[in-house]
């Protein structure tokens, strides 16, 4: 009767310490060997849910680096309109030398505004400089009068991919040479510009500069819609990764943490079995010194 009733009372206090430990915890296991299968799941959700925020944190840094290229291109657009729009003006007969001059130094001082909007960084990083993203991308060159003789692009012809979901990739557009309209590039464009208002040359103001300015204005509205899309996708991709994560939140909780009311309905069950094993023992089994004294 003895064995019998440790074992029960040991069985019962254990049942008793579980539930306790699961209440001052809040957790349905705390050792691999309370539950090996559970304990092996909860691990591979937490890994889960530590890539999820992995992947979060690269797409909120890409939705960020967009909207800096967005608002550097806006910024690029003005300027280039602007240097349409003068040239334009410059190409009217009626104007006379001096005024193509102060022309010809208005858009200077766009060029120089276009080229410090190409030349945005971001967090320490060059936006349109492709992989060599810690040299500004986008050069004046000028002669040793300060004449301008040309633009030098540093960068490389590459765009910079980011991982936002397992085997998912995306390309951020980072490739510079790409805001060049595929016929020349920018430095010779300027550089015909300013040759062209030197000499008064109307036909080439109005016609073939004009007409390059005007393709070199759409192909920087391209890039601009192709980031645009890029950012389209990468809020998509943040909206199921929260998703997704919240799944995983909940999933983990179903795995890991107790049911606070039902816990302690049972834990106070097992102690009032505890208390009862207790109790019966000291009266099945009463003994006193006069026992021994016998």
């Amino acid at each position: 009767m003895s064995q019998s009733f440790l074992t029960n009372l040991n069985s019962n206090m254990n049942n008793v310490f579980k539930y306790q430990e699961q209440l001052s915890s809040l957790k349905q296991v705390n050792r691999p060997s309370d539950d090996p299968l559970k304990v092996s799941k909860i691990i591979d959700l937490k890994n889960e849910i530590k890539q999820n925020d992995t992947y979060q944190g690269t797409i909120n840094d890409a939705i960020d680096f967009t909207n800096v290229q967005d608002a550097a291109l806006a910024n690029a657009t003005n300027s280039i309109q602007r240097i349409h729009t003068l040239t334009q003006q410059a190409a009217n007969g009626t104007l006379n030398t001096d005024d193509r001059a102060a022309i010809k130094a208005e858009i200077n001082s766009e060029v120089e505004t276009m080229m410090d909007s190409l030349n945005t960084n971001f967090g320490g990083r060059y936006i349109f400089a492709g992989q060599n993203s810690t040299t500004k991308p986008f050069t004046i060159e000028r002669a040793d009068d300060g004449t301008f003789t040309g633009v030098t692009y540093n960068g490389t012809a590459d765009n910079t991919p980011k991982e936002i979901s397992r085997g998912v990739m995306v390309e951020l557009q980072t490739d510079g040479s790409k805001l060049e309209n595929g016929e020349g590039n920018l430095g010779q464009l300027f550089n015909d510009l300013f040759q062209a208002l030197d000499t008064d040359d109307t036909s080439q103001l109005g016609g073939d500069l004009l007409s390059q300015i005007d393709k070199e204005m759409n192909n920087i509205l391209n890039v601009r819609t192709g980031i645009g899309a890029t950012q389209n996708r990468l809020t998509a991709a943040k909206a199921r990764n929260e998703a997704e994560n919240l799944n995983l939140e909940t999933a983990l909780s179903t795995n890991q943490d107790i049911d606070l009311a039902e816990t302690y309905m049972q834990y106070t069950m097992e102690m009032t079995a505890y208390q009862a094993s207790l109790n019966m023992g000291t009266r099945i089994l009463q003994t006193n010194i006069m026992d021994y004294v016998r």
